[in-house]
This record gives C-alpha cells, structure tokens and sequence, in this order.
C-alpha cells in the first residue's frame, strides 16, 4: 500500500511542465536572439549582464539589464511550440529598476511560432503581454489578451506595483482553463477575475435596438424655468453706463478729434446678470435609452484563454531611463515549479530591501545633520551681528 501511494505521488509531483525558463547564468546569449527591428533607426538599446548595486550572490542574482537611455530594447527566446488548452498557464519572472523608468515598460510578450527573432518587436504578433508600464502620472501593470488578432487591454487597469528603486519585483500570470486569470505581485494577489467580464474579448450579448426611436413627448430635462419668476422691474443689469457728469473739454475740436462722446463709468446699481429661478420638471420622465436586444454579432466562446501555439518569449520595451534588470523567467503549468523560482525572488528582495532600507536611513541621517548645521552657521550669524551692534 505504502509503495503504492509513494508511485501516485510522484506521479503527481512529475506531472508539472515547464516549457521555459531561464536564470541568465552562462550561455544565455546563445538562448535569447537580440532585436534588429531598431538597428537600422540607431535607437536599439544594450543588453548586458547585471546583478545590480544590491545583490547576495553576483552569479546567481545576474539578470539582463538595459543598459541605455531613451532606446528600445528587443530581445526573445524560442522554445518548443505548446498549446495551453485545458491546463494552468504560468508565466512568471523578476523585474528590478535600478533607477526611475520616467517612462517605458518593463512587460513580456509570449507567442506564437516567428521564423527570424531577429525581426521581434513591436508589430510581431503574440498572445499575452504581461507587466509594468509607465509614462509619467500614468502608471499600471498591463495584462493584454490577444483575441482573433486583436490585442484587448483590460477595461480597468491593474495596479502598477513596480517602486522602490533598486529592490526586485515578482510577476506572476496564472491563465486557467475556466477563463478566469489570476495576477499575483510580489507573492500578493492583485487581481482575479473573467476573461469574458473584464476583457472585451467578445461582442456584447446585447446591443441597443436600431429601430427604437424615443417618443416625441418624451420629457428628459428634471429641470425647468419657473414660468412664475420674472425679472423685478427694478433689476438694474447694465455693468458699465455712461458718466453723465462728464464734460467736453474744452480744447475738443470736433474737426481734429472727431465727435466727442462721454466715457462709459461703472454702474453703482448693477445687480448682476438676472437668471430665471429653476424648479423641478413635474414632466420628467427620466433619460431616454433604446431597448436592448440580443446581439446577432454574439457568439460565445468557451475556449477565449486557449492558444493553439506558444513559441517564444520576449521583451520588447521602449525607456526613457533604463537601467532594468530581468531575471529567473519561467515558463509553467505547475505553480509548484513556479514556486521554486519564486525563492529567488525572496531571498534576493529582503537582502534588497535591507540594503535600501540602510541607505535610506543614511541620507536621512546626513540630511538631519546638514540642517543642523545649517541652523549652527545661523546661530553663528546672529552672535556676530550682535556683537557688532554691541
């Protein structure tokens, strides 16, 4: 019995795959095919090998960084073609800005099969992009869906998680065969819903009726002019009158200067503009919509996260200020292997977030003592310009 449940467990911990993953250690350049989609234009970015200014292990936390200013970078990897049908989809990675982005993206692409990744960039298609984005005020974390080729980007942005420059982030995307998707960052759920409800994947089910018109007596304003209220015969709305005690001068030559007209004054009894009082409509009947009806363009799809073909994975990211760092990418149907990976995410972000929290304290401290100073050198100011008076 014991041998028999020691086989269905393994059995259980072999049936995760991973289709894809990489940790950028030795050779990782022969694996990933750099963009020449910019070389020609003179704007494709740099790619280097990078552990950042914070790092445990310079080996086993080294990454791929951008390496320029205001550059595009491309960059993919192939893998062997799958299919996500009727099985998780996980794709998962570490992504570290070493100084503010100002504007750019730091997201993936997966997709199908491209004969020359050399040509990846912005007009190849794929099937997910996945990941932080930011452009001044805008920030959010992108989660777009290809869908009969077209990118749909989610009705209501996700959370842009990606602060506190020089400390890793963790991207988890859980794409599930029941249409829903689930996006986890730093180990903390952000986001889990419907594809079909949160995405525009398809045609609404019901559509505004053509040949509904709105009644003619139909009354939609809930305000009306009190037809009672009339301007007070005393209502005084001349801003500017003309100055009665004015006088010709009497140098005025009507020749020379022309007609002589008496300058305009302020008017001391103006009230202001008067405006009819505004009561309740007793007609209202509310705003007007045509009835719905069913859409003849619908047609459901019970299969909207399936992919008939995943090939490659790639970054293909614009930056004003670069300096991003990718690390541990993995590929997964088993959230146990993802797990692994995300390890090294979290022995990697406390160590971070203890050396971001040391400097802090630093520059707080050298920026206390500096005021200090500061307030001694004024001090100092004082007792001489008093002993000069004295």
């Amino acid at each position: 019995m014991l041998r028999v449940l020691s086989i269905a467990c393994a059995a259980v911990l072999a049936s995760g795959k991973i289709y894809f993953s990489e940790t950028f250690g030795d050779g990782w350049e022969s694996r990933w095919t750099l963009s020449k989609w910019k070389e020609s234009e003179g704007s494709a970015g740099k790619w280097v090998s990078s552990a950042g200014k914070w790092f445990q292990d310079e080996a086993e936390d080294t990454g791929i960084q951008t390496s320029e200013d205001s550059k595009f970078f491309g960059i993919a990897a192939p893998f062997e073609s799958f299919s996500n049908a009727g099985k998780e989809l996980i794709v998962q990675y570490q992504a570290k800005y070493e100084k503010d982005i100002e504007c750019g993206g730091g997201y993936v692409k997966v997709g199908p099969h491209v004969d020359d990744l050399a040509t990846f960039g912005d007009p190849t298609p794929y099937n997910i992009m996945f990941g932080p984005d930011k452009c001044g005020y805008t920030k959010r974390t992108h989660l777009i869906f290809n869908h009969k080729g077209k990118n749909v980007l989610k009705k209501k942005d996700l959370d842009y998680k990606q602060t506190n420059e020089g400390t890793s982030h963790l991207y988890r995307l859980v794409l599930k065969s029941d249409n829903t998707v689930r996006v986890e960052i730093d180990g903390e759920k952000t986001y889990e819903g419907s594809i079909k409800d949160d995405w525009e994947v398809l045609e609404a089910m019901e559509i505004a009726d053509p040949d509904d018109k709105k009644p003619s007596d139909w009354v939609e304003s809930a305000m009306m002019d009190d037809p009672d209220d009339k301007k007070p015969d005393d209502w005084v709305d001349e801003k500017r009158i003309v100055d009665s005690d004015a006088t010709k001068p009497d140098d005025w030559d009507d020749e020379e200067d022309g007609e002589w007209e008496a300058p305009m004054k302020d008017n001391a009894d103006y009230k202001g503009e008067w405006n009819v009082k505004r009561i309740s409509n007793p007609g209202y009947i509310g705003v007007w919509a045509a009835k719905k009806i069913p859409n003849p363009k619908f047609v459901d799809d019970n299969e909207v996260y399936k992919y008939d073909d995943f090939s490659f994975i790639g970054f293909d990211l614009w930056q004003v200020k670069g300096g991003t760092i990718f690390d541990n990418v993995i590929i997964c149907d088993d959230v146990a292997e993802a797990d692994s990976f995300a390890k090294k995410w979290t022995a990697l972000s406390e160590f971070e977030k203890a050396k971001k929290k040391e400097e802090d304290d630093a520059k707080s401290k050298s920026s206390a003592e500096k005021a200090d100073d500061d307030d001694d050198d004024d001090d100092d100011a004082d007792d001489d310009e008093d002993k000069e008076e004295m």
